[in-house]
């Protein structure tokens, strides 16, 4: 990696956490103190600490790159962005029904995406102040930790987080798996893989790229994967942001169970 695009991953990196941390007060000041909710068309809940987290991070973040583009779950999408070679990909709030229910199991994840993949992420849990970061060859850490995960030699045992029916299904075959449950910022159980939490997660199809990006960088930077349940890659910035199902975990156990749960 040429040492110009070195240092500008490393300073988007510290962009992203920065801005990540500061938008964290926004998110606090409004958590289990009965913020405002909505409906969205698709009826997913959006609160009021989602939009003033998702005003603040794009007037910071392109304040600061005005050349990137920009996605985020809760700003209507622009489709200038397909034409930037950098995009900011964008949730002020990753698991927003865990938010307004007042569980600590919500994210900001922000991520930093050249030529359809992720390059430069921070995810923040703001109400347990734990910060993932990674950059594209630069690894992954954990409050400033670095991050290598330690793949299991089998499915036997397997720690699991994701949707019922997909661990229902791995269970079959793999009556001694350890379900973790239901996380609910799909961030963070992705970023469980990589903090060595949780063996393998699992995400139904439709999750979106700004879902997905930060934590696939930091899953991949401690050394797994996040990738199609049929083995296929992730690309971002395109013009339609939903994905199929997916795992992540350590290449070879993501496989096995992959071929455990069989086509789905």
């Amino acid at each position: 990696m040429p040492a110009a695009d070195s240092a500008r991953i490393d300073e988007d990196t510290a962009l992203l956490s920065d801005a990540a941390l500061a938008a964290a007060s926004i998110g606090l000041s409004f958590f289990r103190r009965d913020p405002r909710v909505w409906k969205k068309a698709n009826d997913s809940p959006v609160s009021e600490a989602d939009l003033a987290i998702d005003r603040f991070l794009k007037e910071r973040l392109l304040a600061a790159r005005p050349d990137y583009g920009w996605l985020s779950e809760e700003t209507e999408d622009d489709p200038a962005r397909l034409g930037c070679k950098r995009v900011f990909v964008v949730d002020p709030i990753d698991g927003t029904r865990g938010f307004i229910a007042g569980s600590d199991q919500w994210t900001i994840s922000l991520a930093v995406v050249e030529d359809g993949r992720p390059v430069a992420a921070a995810l923040l849990q703001p109400s347990v102040s734990h910060l993932y970061t990674a950059g594209h060859r630069r690894g992954a850490f954990l409050d400033g930790n670095r991050l290598r995960l330690q793949p299991r030699p089998s499915l036997a045992g397997v720690r699991v987080a994701g949707p019922a029916v997909l661990i229902s299904r791995l269970s079959r075959p793999v009556p001694t798996l350890r379900s973790r449950g239901y996380v609910a910022s799909l961030a963070l159980r992705i970023a469980m893989v990589a903090d060595g939490t949780l063996d393998l997660a699992f995400a139904r199809g439709g999750a979106h790229d700004w879902d997905l990006a930060a934590a696939d960088l930091i899953v991949a930077e401690s050394g797994g994967t996040l990738e199609t349940i049929d083995g296929g890659p992730i690309v971002y910035n395109r013009p339609d942001a939903d994905h199929d199902s997916l795992i992540a975990g350590s290449p070879p156990l993501t496989r096995a169970a992959a071929a455990a749960i069989g086509p789905y």
